[in-house]
């Protein structure tokens, strides 16, 4: 047992499974003949997980601030992007106002509905974002994502006295978000290996997350000072601004590594256990007799990895059988010219199909994950707190009322959100990686991806302490508007910490599956914000503040409880399913 989590009896080798460092007398690292031939960091103890090939065009051989420029770039779009979703928080009062004076009947839900049409908007979008990016890559989607932000928003802000029209104008604004929450996150891990990529993801769930609640601070000034409409014709102007600069510096990170593959010899090994071509889940490594990162995978299909590191070894998975052998592919010219920054290439919005599958089965590729226990904690840790969050908000707009607020001290209220989320990106930024080196070094220099999930218990102290704290304050006016506006900010840190830790895990566990995880995340997160924003004034009437928070608090707890089999039985579940490979099952790989 390796701090806690349960070595696995089936499987010598388990997708995931890595060594981050080469420690000193490592007598399994010692055994493999190909070890010293493993590509390290310039410090020359880390082993690069996963392998790069030696091609230029490879993004893990690019310079490590153009890979940071890329992020960067990503990260300020996806600021841009998800503002559209709370980009109503602080309006509440001033739409209103606004449709009785020209004669439109509608209601605090039918307001809140425009929040959450936006919310069905990005799940749909989604499912259709995911396959597209699998077949044709993610770069053409960012870029048509933007230009659906750009024309929706203006289409918003045209809408003036028609509901409906800004109904539709909000769903597809929806649409436009979801390659962002549906994408960044994975190219982002693909522009890294696994001791870099920690806090890059941290970044990355901070601009899509923690972002966005800065943005009803600056929606409520901007309305009292010029009116509600600008909101949207801004975020259309800043879109359009950052959208050449995304165009010309961010390529396609997809990239297939399979020429740069290892050729495998084995002796007397099980004919039903073949090698293909790379997959995703290869970048985060095996034990590789705890070196190197080559996953298990049956060949079912012509699919090129979009994000695959080359492997070198792992032992056979039977006990009787003999160890396999391996030699490394002949590798190109050491002197082959850097990638351009800006080049032909890299401009096109097309790099070629990245899979022979069908797009159909790639779009009901994500559906059956709902029901594999990593994906459903994933699933729950994240997206029930985010729930709960846009609940809040449907609160908050009541409570602020009751104080008698206009729509910028409502959007002030949002600066406690916006702390609580710098805050979680801060200490998880900080904290992560060290603390994944510090377990994999007790842990033998063997690094598995349960290690991440001790950061849950940010999510434990300021997330379920914020949800009991927020039902109590926010009961009672007397209580003023500061000790809301904290525990709203303890919800929003204790969100940020299961967004970034969901995140990390299925990266680093589920590395073929990162795209497909990250979907049902985006899907089951938006499609339940949409129905507490659909029911959610009518269940706070009836429950009560303190009984519905207290209640969401709860549930919270038992999520955040399915923690702990999963650290400890998460290895033993990565070889099962790697064994018994559902998608498989389902035809659907």
């Amino acid at each position: 047992m390796g701090l806690g989590v349960l070595e696995d009896r089936k499987l010598k080798v388990v997708p995931g499974t890595a060594t981050l460092e080469d420690l000193e007398g490592s007598t399994l690292v010692a055994e493999l003949e190909d070890a010293a031939h493993l590509k390290r960091a310039k410090d020359g103890i880390i082993i690069l997980v996963p392998q790069p090939s030696d091609d230029p065009d490879d993004p893990l051989n690019w310079p490590i601030w153009r890979r940071d420029m890329i992020t960067f770039f990503l990260c300020l779009m996806s600021i841009i992007a998800s503002t559209v979703s709370p980009l109503m928080a602080a309006n509440t009062v001033t739409l209103l106002t606004y449709y009785a004076q020209n004669g439109v009947q509608v209601d605090v839900t039918d307001l809140a509905l425009l929040t959450g049409y936006n919310l069905l908007g990005t799940a749909i979008g989604g499912f259709i974002v995911v396959p597209l990016a699998r077949v044709w890559g993610k770069r053409w989607l960012i870029l048509l994502g933007a230009i659906v932000i750009i024309i929706s928003s203006i289409w918003c802000g045209l809408s003036n006295t028609s509901y409906n029209s800004l109904v539709a104008a909000r769903f597809f604004q929806g649409m436009g978000l979801a390659p962002y929450e549906g994408l960044v996150n994975a190219m982002v891990g693909e522009l890294y290996f696994v001791h870099e990529s920690g806090v890059r993801i941290a970044l990355s769930n901070l601009c899509l997350f923690g972002g966005a609640f800065f943005t009803p601070v600056i929606v409520g000034k901007v309305t009292a000072t010029i009116n509600w409409q600008w909101t949207f014709f801004f975020v259309a102007i800043f879109c359009a601004a950052i959208f050449p600069i995304v165009y010309l510096y961010c390529p396609e990170t997809a990239y297939n590594r399979d020429s740069y593959q290892p050729k495998r010899r084995t002796s007397d090994a099980p004919t039903s256990q073949t090698t293909t071509a790379a997959t995703p889940a290869d970048r985060t490594g095996e034990k590789m007799a705890y070196a190197v990162n080559e996953t298990p995978v049956r060949s079912t299909s012509n699919e090129s990895s979009s994000s695959t590191g080359g492997g070198i070894a792992r032992k056979s998975d039977g006990p009787d059988s003999q160890r396999e052998m391996f030699e490394m592919s002949p590798l190109p010219a050491s002197n082959a010219a850097p990638a351009p920054l800006i080049s032909k290439k890299n401009l096109r919005l097309f790099t070629g199909r990245k899979t022979h599958e069908s797009f159909w089965k790639l779009a009901l590729r994500p559906l059956p994950l709902v029901l594999q226990p990593a994906f459903f904690w994933a699933m729950t840790i994240q997206g029930l707190m985010i729930a709960w969050v846009a609940m809040l908000g449907v609160s908050l707009a009541l409570f602020t009322l009751k104080l008698g607020f206009t729509e910028v001290e409502t959007g002030y209220m949002y600066t406690g959100a916006f702390i609580g989320a710098l805050f979680a990106f801060v200490v998880a930024g900080a904290v992560s990686d060290p603390l994944v080196k510090w377990l994999t070094k007790k842990n033998g220099g063997i690094f598995e991806p349960e290690f991440r999930m001790v950061l849950v218990i940010g999510q434990v102290i300021f997330g379920i302490g914020g949800l009991f704290g927020y039902g109590v304050v926010s009961a009672d006016a007397k209580y003023g508007w500061l000790l809301p506006d904290v525990f709203f900010g303890f919800v929003v840190a204790g969100m940020t910490f299961g967004a970034i830790v969901s995140a990390q895990y299925i990266v680093d566990g589920y590395r073929d599956l990162t795209i497909e995880g990250f979907t049902i995340l985006v899907m089951f997160k938006n499609f339940i914000a949409y129905a507490i924003t659909y029911k959610g004034f009518d269940w706070l009437a009836e429950e009560g503040s303190e009984g519905m928070f207290f209640m969401f608090a709860y549930i919270q707890i038992a999520v955040c409880a399915m923690t702990v089999p999963m650290y400890i039985f998460g290895k033993r579940n990565r070889s099962f399913f790697t064994r018994y490979d559902v998608l498989e099952m389902l035809y659907l790989r």
